[in-house]
């Protein structure tokens, strides 16, 4: 259901965007507009502009922009209806379409209650950890050479010995040992009655996208079973739907994610400055943790251990990012077993270096295939290569699978000629042969005439958002239809209506638009301003140099619709020519 215009309006106007960009980005003022380093792309000077005035933000760099929903969309990558809610929440607003009917309520307020639960056992889990009775769980994690700092930032804690010891302060807080149960961190049996899930153990706190703490991982201390044991599903917990360290990964904007086996995995990693890091939680990477990477990136790196369960692991997260449309890479952290005790050993530059030679999927797998042959055997060696070829032929694209074959070919030695028979020969027969036409080389096009009557209407409106006292003088001249295009022309409407009735806000129009694209484009309507002028003649030509181009790309336009056979044809477009000739020797200036 969409918010209707209204709502979206409140919202919008109640969270100032220079208040909430600023929450993420370090902004300096400068002139009108506040700037600083984009998010949305890698750059050392600041390009990013965010106005107050019109409620938007813009990068010059990249061409991102949009207004304060656009932003958290695009930073959190959140729906249209995900970045309002979020908002509205800030500002303390009701959600129109919240259902209040006694069922729906119950369950909201149930889901709440259990992420409060959880909240306040983190709490304790936490300050246990600091106390005197934690100091198991301190040592391990100093062995573990985690910082005070790291153990912070993931509110590591400790359950103690004792079995009852948080039940029995939840239950002092007012919780019910059906809610405490319902929580995931109590069970319940005639022996102990209603006793900890988690005891004798350091505490892993898992938190989902926003921040809020849905469950928890607990490593044993000694020899007990199961050595890792993990919070139940729950109301508020479903494994296969979460990954431990996304509520800070998803902000590292690193191009790509790492996604490893373990909680202490994710936590060196992090603490090591890769913050891209994330784990699985207890079960194997799914296809739904697979999409909700995809929401963030396009590739991840399988990060697991290197023995052949870690083997078997990153050949099916092989299939599941292929599934999900993800590209995918494999680290190779051989001598060692797992990233933490990589990093441990050979810190972090060699740990980087190792990302950066991360290998391609495809030759991983073949890589695994080869160790199962013996290549000092002819006819084993001829297998291998039959099992090369048809996986060769998983590639539909024509133009990719002979990219690898070439590749292949070189790095197996085999003649080109003879590998493309024997895939073409597999292909043919799975039916999955298609013809590839190699592109024609082409001179790169330069800018058309379109692009430049484009850019005299996106200066136009640019020039009207930041100076509506001129709108009367535009308006004697121009209309909405001198637009040459349809986005332009719905922009311009809006803008030209707005503005004859006092009331316009640039911001608003990007409420009419769900598309980020869209956003950006609209965003660069209102953010192209003519280089430095310096005198009043030149702010004079300019304006009439503007309206006048403006008016020729509309005249172009209506002249390209106008059908031949149409009695006016020949009336309009010399009336057309009129109106043109008119304005070009018209004195007209902004400032008049």
């Amino acid at each position: 259901m969409r918010y209707s215009d209204d709502f979206i309006e409140e919202v919008r106007s109640r969270n100032d965007i220079v208040d909430i960009v600023g929450q993420y980005v370090h902004l300096q003022k400068k002139g009108a507009n506040y700037f600083g380093l984009c998010p949305f792309h890698n750059e050392k000077s600041g390009s990013f502009s965010v106005s107050q005035q019109k409620q938007m933000f813009y990068c010059f760099g990249c061409g991102a922009g949009g207004n304060v929903i656009t932003f958290l969309m695009k930073y959190d990558n959140l729906t249209f209806q995900e970045a309002v809610k979020e908002l509205a929440e800030k500002a303390g607003m009701k959600l129109p379409d919240e259902d209040d009917s006694p069922a729906v309520k119950a369950m909201r307020d149930k889901k709440q209650i259990l992420l409060d639960i959880n909240k306040e056992a983190a709490k304790y889990y936490y300050y246990q950890l600091r106390g005197k009775t934690g100091q198991k769980g301190m040592e391990y994690f100093r062995e573990r050479k985690l910082t005070d700092e790291t153990m912070q930032h993931f509110g590591l804690g400790y359950a103690n010995i004792s079995s009852h010891d948080l039940v029995d302060h939840l239950k002092g807080l007012g919780y019910t040992d059906a809610q405490i149960i319902d929580a995931g961190l109590a069970s319940h049996d005639e022996k102990m009655g209603t006793h900890d899930k988690f005891w004798n153990r350091v505490m892993f706190p898992i938190q989902d996208a926003s921040q809020k703490v849905i469950g928890f991982g607990g490593r044993v201390m000694g020899d007990g079973k199961p050595k890792y044991l993990n919070s139940p599903e729950t109301l508020i917990f479903d494994k296969s739907r979460n990954l431990f360290g996304l509520n800070y990964a998803k902000n590292a904007r690193a191009g790509y994610m790492i996604i490893c086996e373990g909680y202490m995995d994710v936590i060196a990693m992090h603490q090591a400055g890769f913050n891209m890091a994330v784990a699985s939680l207890g079960t194997a990477f799914t296809t739904g943790q697979a999409m909700i990477l995809k929401r963030y990136t396009d590739e991840v790196i399988l990060s697991y251990d290197s023995d052949e369960a870690g083997t078997k692991a990153a050949l099916r997260g092989i299939k599941i990012l292929k599934e999900a449309g993800l590209r995918g890479k494999v680290l190779n952290l051989k001598p060692y077993k797992d990233p933490d005790e990589f990093i441990k050993n050979e810190g972090k530059e060699a740990f980087e270096e190792r990302i950066k030679n991360a290998e391609n999927t495809f030759f991983f797998e073949v890589r695994i295939m080869e160790e199962a042959h013996d290549m000092s055997d002819p006819e084993s060696k001829t297998d291998f290569y039959k099992e090369v070829a048809k996986k060769l032929c998983e590639f539909e694209e024509a133009l990719e699978r002979e990219n690898y074959i070439e590749a292949v070919a070189a790095r197996y030695n085999i003649a080109i000629d003879d590998l493309r028979k024997l895939v073409t020969s597999y292909a043919a027969q799975g039916g999955m042969i298609k013809t590839y036409d190699k592109p024609k080389s082409g001179i790169q096009k330069k800018n058309s005439p379109e692009d430049g009557a484009k850019k005299n209407q996106r200066l136009l409106l640019t020039w009207l958002t930041d100076e509506p006292g001129i709108f009367p003088k535009v308006s004697k001249w121009i209309t909405p239809e001198d637009f040459s295009d349809d986005l332009y022309r719905s922009v311009a409407k809006e803008l030209f209506e707005g503005m004859s009735q006092g009331t316009f806000s640039p911001a608003s129009i990007l409420d009419r638009f769900t598309d980020e694209e869209e956003h950006g484009k609209v965003a660069e309507m209102f953010n192209t301003n003519l280089i430095e002028i310096e005198t009043k003649e030149q702010r004079r030509k300019a304006f009439h140099d503007i309206i006048c181009g403006v008016k020729l790309a509309g005249y172009e336009r209506q002249k390209r619709e106008l059908k031949p056979d149409d009695p006016n044809f020949l009336q309009k477009t010399i009336q057309g020519k009129k109106d043109l000739e008119k304005l070009t020797h018209a004195d007209i200036s902004p400032d008049d």
